[in-house]
């Protein structure tokens, strides 16, 4: 045993101190779950006062009755103090102390026990008569309790609950908590979760997509990649492939990107022609795009909506041009915004929202062409932000700044089934999402400037058309898009407005599966005493003055601005004798020229003399002694003949 030991000891040395200690205590779920549940929910104490655990005990214990009975049986037991220790003799003992009987009575053990007394109450079958009156022992406002009777005032309210909570139930809305993915500085305008659940990608106003993994993210909630589709452009829209292997994002240029899983670029389509008026001739869209979605079923076929008043569809392994070109109906020629586009769930079928208000659907068929299968002229008073098929291509939603939410037959589709008032709506990314089994379908709302009411995602019956609910978001954040998820039974919503953005999970811990459940309970690693990381030595190549590239003249000529000797600073006037500003300095360069001018033997008469008489006054000297210039000219040069002063006209 003892060379075990040591052997041990001898292993255990050559690691740190922290290796093979015991974990630490991991926090429970419920406390994860209740630090992100939602605060419009009530949260149960953690502890309760002995009264009422006493009678959730004796509410465990009860029949199955109704709440209102349990309520009204819980409120009586709780007036009285319980038997802590019943006699239960072969004799039958009588209960003296203040203990409330619950169903038929004990017979009395003791003849001269009286249990009848002034105040009791008789319920259900009499009691036998007693024989004699001794005993005094049970108080006066003891009562007798059999079946209960549920008090009328307490069962219209109980009932009401009841059919909430039943309502609640039957929808499954997974609200109870909230996490949310935070990371952008401006509105968040585009969302797309692959069908697994596993990813969530994350557009914003601020140029930026943001890709989140739950199943490698920590409760810090971070995420593991930004992209800048492109510079200086809004993301518009974010699509995932049938296959969930890429994904298309829509930005505010002309130009679409699609993107793998990881957020390496694969490509960029082409940009048409903007010379070309005719848009079935150019080979990509010529202004901002507006939407993009992916075929529902080929994974290698997407749809793209532009601001140059076209749609068109695209085969992703050519990115030099598109496979097919759509241009709206427009009730006069010219160039209309296509504001939002859609697929229907099998791929058959594409709806578009154009910017004059009508709403235009194409079968995808044989031989078809720009003309739309189905038109809706004047559907919405405003541009159109969100259009959403149902599966059984019965219902067509469709969601506009005007406000409203309408909700469209396709096989009736000049009037609206039910118009939806009041939903204020500020983006032009503003979608609609229907739930898992489509019974329900949701949208979100703006925050207005002088409205008390924040962001709000307002949940509809598809069967009743009516409200079901309303969520709040965020006091002072929009919300834009919404998603709810099959898989993860877990809603998706993007808000912010012009300085902050987030993608707020709804789940419910007993609903919901995987996605926010998995990150939230992985708390991030915590750094240890021990780790060690080692620094690596950069080499340089550019460290040495030989290879060290010349910085910018820019910079040079800053930095010798700041350096008084470099930059020759001029020294301040000194007041005083002297020249120049300067004490002691002569006005010549040498002390003989200093002198002489003094005395007066040099005069300086060059500023009194007129320029044009000082040269005239070598003329005579030229004209005999020439030199250079004039022998070469002697014989072609003309005589000069300067003018003569006119002083002596000016003087007369």
């Amino acid at each position: 045993m003892e060379d075990d030991a040591e052997i041990y000891d001898g292993i255990r040395a050559e690691f740190p101190m922290t290796f093979g200690k015991q974990s630490k205590p991991q926090t429970s779920l419920e406390a994860i779950h209740s630090a992100t549940r939602r605060t419009a929910t009530a949260n149960l104490p953690e502890k309760l006062p002995p009264s009422s655990s006493s009678s959730a005990n004796q509410a465990k214990d009860l029949p199955s009755i109704s709440s209102s009975s349990k309520e009204w049986l819980t409120s009586l037991r709780n007036s009285k103090s319980a038997n802590p220790k019943p006699d239960f003799s072969s004799n039958g003992g009588s209960a003296t102390d203040e203990t409330g009987l619950v169903g038929p009575p004990r017979p009395p053990a003791y003849p001269n026990s009286n249990s009848d007394e002034d105040g009791g109450v008789m319920i259900g079958p009499p009691r036998p008569p007693p024989v004699q009156s001794g005993s005094d022992d049970e108080e006066e406002e003891e009562e007798m309790i059999g079946p209960p009777r549920p008090p009328p005032g307490l069962n219209e309210g109980d009932l009401g609950s009841d059919e909430e909570e039943e309502e609640e139930n039957r929808y499954r809305i997974p609200q109870s908590n909230e996490i949310v993915l935070k990371g952008h500085t401006k509105v968040v305008s585009a969302l797309a979760v692959d069908h697994s659940g596993s990813r969530v990608l994350s557009g914003s106003y601020d140029y930026t997509v943001h890709m989140y993994d739950f199943q490698g993210m920590n409760s810090r909630l971070a995420s593991f990649r930004q992209l800048e589709p492109s510079e200086g452009h809004q993301v518009r829209n974010l699509s995932w492939s049938p296959t969930a292997d890429r994904f298309l994002c829509v930005t505010g240029s002309a130009q679409a990107k699609i993107y793998d899983r990881d957020g390496l670029t694969l490509g960029e389509f082409v940009k048409g022609d903007m010379y070309i008026r005719d848009l079935k001739n150019t080979k990509g869209h010529i202004s901002g795009l507006t939407w993009g979605e992916w075929h529902p079923k080929n994974k290698e076929t997407i749809l793209t909506s532009s601001e140059d008043g076209s749609l068109r569809i695209w085969d992703v392994n050519d990115f030099k041009s598109q496979k097919q070109v759509i241009k709206p109906k427009l009730a006069r020629p010219g160039r209309v915004p296509v504001t939002t586009c859609t697929w229907d769930r099998e791929g058959k079928c594409i709806a578009g929202g154009i910017a004059d208000g009508s709403i235009q659907i194409w079968n995808l068929k044989p031989g078809w062409g720009s003309r739309p299968d189905i038109y809706v002229e004047n559907s919405h008073s405003d541009d159109i932000t969100g259009l959403k098929f149902s599966s059984d291509g019965r219902l067509l939603l469709s969601r506009s700044f005007d406000g409203s939410l309408k909700v469209w037959d396709l096989r009736q589709i000049k009037v609206p089934l039910k118009v939806f008032e009041d939903l204020p709506n500020h983006y032009a990314q503003t979608n609609i999402a229907f739930s898992p089994d489509e019974q329900l379908f949701l949208t979100g709302t703006s925050v207005e400037r002088e409205s008390t009411t924040g962001g709000l995602l307002c949940l509809y019956d598809r069967a009743k058309l009516e409200l079901v609910s309303r969520v709040g978001i965020s006091p002072t954040c929009s919300v834009v898009q919404c998603t709810w998820h099959p898989k993860l039974n877990q809603i998706f919503a993007t808000s912010g407005n012009k300085s902050q953005g987030g993608t707020h999970v709804l789940y419910d811990p007993t609903l919901s599966e995987r996605g926010a459940l998995v990150c939230v309970a992985r708390a991030p690693r915590k750094k240890s005493v021990d780790d060690f990381e080692a620094k690596p030595v950069i080499h340089n190549p550019h460290a040495l003055p030989l290879f060290r590239d010349q910085p910018s003249r820019k910079r040079l000529r800053e930095k010798e601005l700041k350096d008084p000797m470099k930059s020759h600073k001029p020294e301040l006037p000194v007041t005083g004798p002297g020249f120049g500003g300067r004490v002691g300095v002569s006005a010549g360069s040498l002390l003989t020229q200093y002198l002489l001018k003094q005395g007066g033997m040099i005069k300086e008469t060059w500023m009194e003399e007129d320029p044009r008489e000082a040269i005239l006054k070598h003329a005579d000297a030229a004209e005999k002694d020439p030199k250079y210039i004039a022998p070469a000219y002697a014989q072609t040069q003309p005589e000069p003949v300067f003018a003569k002063s006119d002083s002596d006209d000016e003087e007369k």
